[in-house]
């Protein structure tokens, strides 16, 4: 019985390590876009909801696109219901709160395979790993986009879906 308890909190403490450390960059690009102070608080937390809910759909065993697609709708409809709640637009608690989960390590991958493919030449191996992280930040960006734009083509439509 200890060691399953001690599994569970081990994955709680990661999982509250991940969503602490994920606030710090949405809050400060939130600085760097002049979200108001108010709404300071609110993009650290959808930074932290969001990076928590894809930290939570990687260890059940999603992929990182699905699992970001799936993140990037809830902090879309976390930013709906917020910019109703306090007047704004949802971009202003959105858009701040994405940014933790860009694939920077993806492409930084890519681009030093092309950095080596270019230093010593051609190989299967380095065009491989190359065009596999290019892809994944590829995908990641457009599952960040459309998340980010669900809430509106699901609550803002003029006609209905059917």
């Amino acid at each position: 019985m200890g060691v399953v308890v001690m599994i569970y909190l081990d994955f709680f403490m990661a999982l509250l390590n991940d969503m602490f450390f994920s606030m710090i960059p949405a809050v400060g690009f939130a600085l760097v876009f002049n979200v108001p102070q108010k709404a300071l608080k609110y993009c650290a937390i959808g930074g932290a909801l969001g990076h928590g809910c894809r930290f939570v759909l990687l260890h059940w065993g999603v992929p990182i696109e699905w699992a970001t697609l799936g993140a990037a709708t809830l902090v879309g409809m976390i930013g709906v219901h917020w910019s109703h709640r306090f007047l704004a637009h949802p971009k202003v608690f959105t858009v701040a709160a994405m940014i933790p989960m860009v694939p920077g390590v993806f492409a930084f991958k890519a681009m030093i395979a092309l950095v080596e493919i270019n230093h010593s030449g051609y190989s299967v191996e380095l065009w491989g790993l190359m065009i596999e992280n290019v892809l994944k930040a590829v995908f990641i960006v457009a599952a960040l986009a459309i998340g980010l734009a669900m809430p509106g083509l699901l609550f803002y439509r003029r006609r209905s879906v059917v």
